[in-house]
C-alpha cells in the first residue's frame, strides 16, 4: 500500500503492477488571503499520552476501516512533517476527546494531515475550530499554502474544507496497492 501519490509519482508503481485502491480529492488554500478567526468552542489541548486511546477511538468512529489509524499510524502522521501541531478538542461535560487535528509544515508549505470528529459530536463547529486553529498556526510560521486530501465520497469534509476557502487542485491523488505473492 502506498501513501497518497500524485499521477507522476504513481508511474513507477503502476508499471510494477500496483493498482489504484482509492482516488482522493486534493484541495489547496492560499494562506496569504484572509482567514476566518478561530471560532469559540471546545477547549483545544495538546493530547498527552494518556489521551492517545481516546484519539484512536475518535479516529475509528470517524473513518471507515481502510482509513483508520492504529497506534503506529497515528505516530507516523504526527512525525510526517518537520513541524507538527497536534490538537484535540475536549468536551468539558465528560472530559473526552471530541475531535482532533494533525497539521504540519515543511518550509512554506502546510498540510492538514488528519482531521477527525466523533460522529456523535459532529455539526457543532468542532471540526471547523480545529481546522482554523491549525491554519492560523501555519500562517504564523510563514506558510503560504496549505493542502489537504480527502476521499471522493467524504462530503462532510469537502463541505468544511470548501467553506473554509479550500479549492480543488487541478490534479488529485490516489492510493495504490499490490498483492504480495
Amino acid at each position: 500500500m502506498t501513501g497518497a501519490l500524485s499521477p507522476i509519482e504513481q508511474t513507477g508503481f503502476l508499471a510494477a503492477g500496483f493498482g489504484v485502491e482509492e482516488h482522493l480529492h486534493l484541495l489547496g488554500l492560499d494562506l496569504r488571503a484572509a482567514l476566518d478567526p478561530v471560532p469559540p468552542g471546545l477547549r483545544l489541548v495538546r493530547p498527552m499520552h494518556r489521551r492517545r486511546a481516546q484519539v484512536l477511538r475518535v479516529d475509528g468512529a470517524a473513518f471507515p476501516p481502510f482509513w483508520r489509524f492504529d497506534g503506529p499510524g497515528l505516530a507516523e502522521a504526527i512525525a510526517a512533517t518537520p513541524h507538527t501541531r497536534f490538537r484535540a478538542a475536549i468536551d468539558p461535560a465528560d472530559g473526552q476527546v471530541a475531535g482532533y487535528a494533525i497539521c504540519g509544515r515543511a518550509g512554506r508549505r502546510g498540510f492538514v494531515q488528519r482531521l477527525a470528529v466523533d460522529p456523535s459530536r459532529q455539526r457543532h463547529g468542532t471540526g471547523r475550530r480545529l481546522l482554523l486553529d491549525g491554519l492560523h498556526w501555519m500562517r504564523r510560521h510563514g506558510v503560504d499554502k496549505a493542502v489537504v486530501n480527502t476521499q471522493m465520497g467524504n462530503h462532510a469534509a469537502l463541505t468544511l474544507y470548501r467553506a473554509t476557502g479550500f479549492t480543488d487542485e487541478p490534479v488529485g491523488l490516489s492510493v495504490l496497492s499490490a498483492g504480495l505473492s
